[in-house]
């Protein structure tokens, strides 16, 4: 008899394939392309803002005058002494302008002006040639003698005569009015380590040898009447 048949043999199951990764590389490189794409766009409206306001900064500035050279208060302004600036519009700030500088020649400032400074119209004296017309005296005035720290060129006093040191005075004298001559402040130079100042005071022909005098022998107190 034929041997039965050998049963089969069993099918070996086939190796499972490993998962492939889903790629998505094209979605990727879109998406960067749009990025880039959007950068771009911001830095070309960034640098159009960037130009406009460039643009309307220029458009903006306006020429002033400015100080070329230091010049003491009371000094009459030449053209050397000033020159033409550029600055950029400000509500805060008010420069003369630049059409207006040969009127400003021949003006006294009231104030010292610095190099480099804008030139600001508080700054001048009112009227020109500040006591051209007038005699002048150097008037050395000590600490206590004068208002500290608020005489200007153009401001009204009056030079008063002191009593001379160890001048002996009735109480009749020294009841009666002090004498004074009317002046006009010119120039006030800046106090030295004691405070003393020299003023210089513009006064009537005839009242300049008097007190040329009086000053010469420390006998004169300035006081500045009131400001209109």
């Amino acid at each position: 008899m034929d041997s039965p048949a050998a049963p089969p043999a069993p099918r070996q199951a086939a190796p499972a394939r490993p998962d492939l990764p889903i790629t998505a590389s094209a979605p990727v490189k879109r998406e960067r392309r749009w990025s880039m794409v959007a950068l771009c766009v911001v830095l070309a409206v960034l640098a159009g803002l960037g130009a406009a306001a460039a643009v309307t900064s220029a458009s903006d500035r306006t020429k002033v005058i400015a100080v070329a050279q230091d010049v003491p208060a009371g000094q009459a302004l030449t053209d050397a002494d000033l020159t033409i600036a550029e600055v950029s519009a400000d509500a805060a700030l008010t420069p003369v302008p630049a059409a207006e500088k040969g009127s400003v020649v021949g003006k006294r400032p009231a104030v010292d002006l610095r190099k480099g400074s804008l030139l600001i119209s508080s700054q001048l004296a009112s009227g020109t040639g500040l006591g051209d017309d007038k005699q002048q005296v150097g008037v050395q005035v000590k600490k206590g003698q004068a208002p500290s720290g608020t005489l200007a060129p153009g401001d009204k006093v009056l030079a008063v005569t002191t009593p001379a040191q160890g001048e002996q005075t009735s109480s009749k004298e020294a009841e009666a009015p002090p004498s004074t001559i009317d002046a006009v402040v010119v120039t006030v130079s800046r106090p030295d380590a004691s405070g003393t100042v020299v003023v210089n005071l513009a006064v009537d022909s005839g009242d300049g040898p008097l007190l040329a005098t009086r000053a010469a022998q420390g006998r004169i107190a300035v006081v500045r009447e009131p400001r209109s």
